[in-house]
């Protein structure tokens, strides 16, 4: 169950930013490691995530049913088993472009002996690259080539006024 502090045990409160709400879901340190191994590893089974992670029963069991009440994974029971099964629903599925980002950064920066894994198109077998791409003219924006501004959630008031924005 997701205390009232979330999964960090922090809301973030003093943050107008779907990126800090996003980690009160998923930013605990095995979180997204349980999503990449259900994503890309087809795993499902308590057993087999607490195995193949070697995490704490009772830490896996926690997130495990955070995240089902985060609508990121349905429990299933299964006739022919005593035991339940986790799978990612479509808005755990969408986790996938973060867990490949976060695995290029890691190639780029943490690997001195080159990438453990490759992520490919399983359709024609090409590695795949992460980008950030503008829809209008089909640039891949540069860091710094990034800015914000205000979108409809930003609101008003003193924890919005004390935002300084960066480049628009």
């Amino acid at each position: 169950m997701l205390s009232s502090g979330g999964m960090l045990g922090n809301r973030y409160e003093r943050e107008i930013c779907s990126a800090a709400r996003s980690l009160e879901v998923v930013g605990e340190r095995w979180s997204l490691l349980i999503i990449r191994d259900a994503l890309f590893a087809g795993v499902s089974r308590f057993s087999d995530f607490a195995r193949r992670l070697g995490m704490a029963r009772n830490i896996l069991a926690a997130r495990l049913e955070s995240f089902v009440e985060a609508g990121i994974m349905e429990r299933r029971s299964s006739d022919d088993s005593a035991y339940d099964q986790y799978f990612l629903t479509d808005k755990g599925r969408d986790l996938a472009p973060i867990i490949v980002a976060l695995t290029k950064w890691g190639d780029k920066w943490q690997a001195p002996n080159g990438p453990p894994i490759i992520y490919r198109h399983v359709a024609c077998g090409t590695e795949v690259e992460q980008y950030v791409q503008c829809p209008r003219c089909n640039y891949n924006v540069k860091p710094d080539e990034l800015g914000v501004t205000r979108g409809p959630g930003f609101g008003s008031g003193p924890l919005a006024n004390r935002w300084a924005l960066g480049r628009h």
